[in-house]
This record gives C-alpha cells, sequence and structure tokens, in this order.
C-alpha cells in the first residue's frame, strides 16, 4: 500500500470543516472537498469558518474529472448519505480507502452496497465539541478518529497508511483490537446522550451535573447494551459509564449535534438513533420501550 497522497472529504459540517483544517495544515495540497455545485456555490459565497478562520479549500463537483482517491472521507449527516455515496462513488478506484465519519452503525454497509465493501475501513469520531451555527463552526477539541479492519487490524496495510497520514496531520487517532464492539459503543453513546441532549435541552454539563440526566441516558443505553448481545457484541454497563468520563472533557456549554439540529430548527437523525434501536428490537425480540418513546418525542417536536 502505498502512501496516502489525495483525500476527499464529502461534508463541510461541523466533523467535516474540523478535520479539513488539520489537513491544510500539514496536506494542503492533498484536499479536496466533494459537494455538488449547488453547495459549492453556497460555500464559495458565503465561506466556511471554522473558529473565525475561513477554510481555503479546493472543491470537487461531479461535472469535474478527477483521478480517484487514495483516501475518501465520508462526513454528512444520516440523511444526506445517499446523495453523497452518488458524489463518491466515481472518485473511487482499485486502491481507494473509505472512511466514514457519520454516526451508527450502518454506514460502512450503506456506502459498501454501492462502492464496494472492499474500500471500507469501520470508524468513527469521538470526544469532539464542534458546534456550528450557519456558516460559522466553533471547536476546541478536533475528537478522536478511531478506526480499523472488521476482523483484525494487526498487519493490515490499509490501516498503517491512514495511521501514517494522520500522525502526519497530528489527528489523533486510536485503532482498537475490536473495532465492532467499539462501533456500537459509540452508537450506544450517541443513542443515550444526542437523544437525551435533545429532549432535555441539555448540553454536556447537563450530563456530568444532573444525576438524573445521567440516569435517564443510561435507561436508553441500556436497550442498546441488549441489543448487541443479541449480535454477540458484549457491552457492559460499565462502558456507559465510560461515556460520562468524556463529557467532563468536554466544554460544559458544548452541545451534542442533534441538540444543534434541534436548536436550528434542523432535521434530526432520530430515525438513525431511536428509529434504529426500535427497528432492530422488532427484529429480535428485544424491548425498547425508551427510545420508542424517545422516538416520539423527538419527532413530535420536529413536527411543531
Amino acid at each position: 500500500m502505498r502512501s496516502i497522497q489525495s483525500i476527499y472529504l464529502c461534508g463541510l459540517g461541523a466533523v467535516g470543516a474540523t478535520y479539513a483544517k488539520a489537513f491544510l495544515e500539514f496536506a494542503s495540497g492533498s484536499l479536496k472537498v466533494v459537494a455538488d455545485e449547488g453547495r459549492i456555490e453556497r460555500y464559495r459565497k458565503g465561506g466556511v469558518y471554522l473558529n473565525g478562520e475561513r477554510l481555503d479549500v479546493e472543491y470537487l463537483a461531479p461535472s469535474n474529472e478527477a483521478p480517484p482517491a487514495d483516501l475518501i472521507i465520508v462526513a454528512v449527516k444520516q440523511h444526506q448519505l445517499d446523495e453523497a455515496v452518488e458524489l463518491i462513488a466515481p472518485l473511487v478506484g482499485k486502491d481507494t480507502i473509505i472512511l466514514s465519519f457519520l454516526n451508527g452503525i450502518e454506514s460502512e454497509e450503506i456506502i459498501g452496497r454501492r462502492c464496494g465493501m472492499k474500500h471500507l475501513l469501520y470508524s468513527f469520531v469521538v470526544e469532539t465539541d464542534a458546534v456550528k451555527a450557519g456558516n460559522q463552526i466553533i471547536s476546541t477539541k478536533t475528537g478522536i478518529v478511531v478506526f480499523g479492519e472488521e476482523d483484525s487490524s494487526a498487519g493490515s496495510e490499509r490501516v498503517t497508511a491512514v495511521r501514517e497520514l494522520f500522525e502526519q496531520c497530528g489527528i489523533r487517532h486510536r485503532v482498537p483490537d475490536d473495532m465492532i464492539r467499539e462501533m456500537w459503543w459509540k452508537f450506544m453513546l450517541n443513542v443515550g446522550a444526542n437523544q437525551v441532549s435533545a429532549v432535555l435541552r441539555c448540553g454536556y454539563g447537563g450530563f456530568v451535573q444532573s444525576p438524573h440526566t445521567q440516569e435517564a441516558m443510561r435507561m436508553a443505553c441500556r436497550e442498546v447494551v441488549h441489543l448487541a448481545a443479541t449480535r454477540g457484541v458484549s457491552l457492559r454497563d460499565e462502558d456507559i459509564e465510560k461515556c460520562f468520563e468524556i463529557f467532563g472533557r468536554l466544554a460544559p456549554e458544548g452541545k451534542t449535534s442533534m441538540l444543534q439540529d434541534v436548536d436550528a430548527g434542523r432535521r434530526t437523525e432520530v430515525e438513525l438513533f431511536a428509529g434504529t434501536v426500535g427497528r432492530l428490537g422488532r427484529e429480535l425480540g428485544v424491548a425498547t420501550p425508551v427510545n420508542d418513546l424517545l422516538y416520539e418525542l423527538i419527532l413530535s417536536n420536529e413536527e411543531m
């Protein structure tokens, strides 16, 4: 596996912009942002600002001919994923690696059905506190990219190539021994934190200061623990408690992505969280009353 020379990023929201900045600082000539013509026009007209600094990125539209990427990072919202997949599909070559920074446990399979699972490394981002309002993004922590092969990352040339790139660009990262367990853990965290914060309208500080907020999150997370067990994935109550340790390291006023969506009147990712939990619960015969309630509450709020 050769070193990564070309990076295509699809998604310039809070998370995408944070990592775009890291690539611009250390590998600026390697990065292109993939988007449709209309979005590119909006980006160029209004700009995208991270901590007050405009990101000077090169854009790549579907009409532009471009060679396959060495690395493609997808960092859009779940309801934008189908469109993103169509944008990146023509840019996938024989040796292209794809990382999905989306929440949830199914985006790799969705991308893989169109682009080929052989191109995917499993991945997610944790411990980021980026907040987006319009074209302005504020971030104090870039977070940690957790990534790896589905089975074992030991000796993987693809993992080595991505690790070397991240080290070059100063991007914090971790390659776990059991990537699928880590994916389920992050899903569990999101199911609890995103949805409870959206209903209670509380930032990360609420999960540190309020025992009642913590217990509400535990109730939602335990349903994911039960679902994971039916899939042979070992999550435990102690894994829920690790989430609160992370919140303690984030800005208390920081907001989950779902709370940001609620505050901005945007569509939320409730289908990705409670929707997935409920669907899997029905398929696997696992009761999910807490997430079923969160699902109705959040959708009800979207209708107002």
